[in-house]
């Protein structure tokens, strides 16, 4: 690994995509406190990370900030800490929620065409 100074903030996050050559998209969630209706919603954060640890989709990771590796790339992964479990699950079904209207559509259109 190159020798990479760290410096700033540090973060623990989920690895979402890493379809780029040595670099992880991660993502975070955060809550926020909204007074108007004094209850918190959720948030999330999503950066591009250095990847040179190889860490994979759905591995759950520690980024440090460090100087500009390029222009979207400010973060080194320095850490995998483990895997998250559900991560695939909660995948699989999104692509499957993607897909269903589609099949839905293809159906009606097809009744349609019968009649």
């Amino acid at each position: 690994m190159k020798n990479i100074t760290v410096r700033g903030r540090t973060f623990t996050g989920i690895v979402v995509s890493t379809k780029m050559a040595k670099t992880a998209t991660v993502e975070w969630e955060y809550r926020t406190y909204l007074q108007k209706y004094e209850r918190y919603e959720k948030q999330r954060s999503r950066v591009k990370a250095h990847n040179e640890m190889n860490a994979k989709k759905g591995d759950i990771v520690e980024i440090k900030e460090c100087r500009p590796l390029s222009k979207t790339k400010n973060f080194v992964i320095t850490k995998i800490i483990g895997q998250e479990r559900l991560f695939l699950e909660r995948e699989a079904r999104l692509e499957e929620s993607k897909k269903a209207p589609v099949e839905k559509k293809k159906k009606i259109v097809e009744e349609e065409e019968a009649e």
